[in-house]
């Protein structure tokens, strides 16, 4: 898959001095969509965790061109969230939250083209990261 990284830098230039803003929007959109989330998050500093995930994607659209770089952090990234308790599952549904606060944040500017950019740059992402996490049977409960 090619990712529209032009229409990513762009579109993302438009939130990234929106961090506070969006990563709040973010997190009331999941808790709201997917409530069962929210226990992965006791005891987090949620302000400190919004500040991580904003610096996660302005990392990420700053490496979109260096896919190196970036598939060797997605995949630590991926190592580390198995550690905090997610599954392979609440990858689509931090997909759906992140994409309707974008389309929230981005309003007229939240174009089909967009949305496919941003859908299938998550995809990629999410999939990176799922190769870095390690989902033995003891962590996923399976006999």
């Amino acid at each position: 898959m090619t990712l529209n990284v032009e229409l990513l830098e762009s579109s993302f230039a438009s939130v990234a001095n929106q961090g506070t803003e969006f990563t709040t929007k973010f997190y009331a959109q999941l808790f709201a969509d997917y409530p069962e989330v929210q226990p992965l998050f006791a005891g987090t500093q949620m302000e400190k965790q919004g500040m991580q995930l904003f610096q996660s994607l302005v990392f990420t659209v700053n490496n979109l061109r260096d896919l190196d770089t970036l598939v060797k952090a997605l995949k630590g990234l991926g190592t580390r969230h198995v550690k905090y308790g997610v599954l392979p599952k609440h990858y689509p549904m931090v997909g759906s939250a992140l994409l309707k606060t974008f389309e929230a944040k981005l309003g007229n500017g939240w174009t089909p083209d967009v949305q496919q950019a941003w859908t299938d740059a998550y995809g990629v992402v999410a999939q990176v990261m799922l190769e870095g996490a390690d989902y033995s049977p003891e962590i996923l409960n399976l006999p």
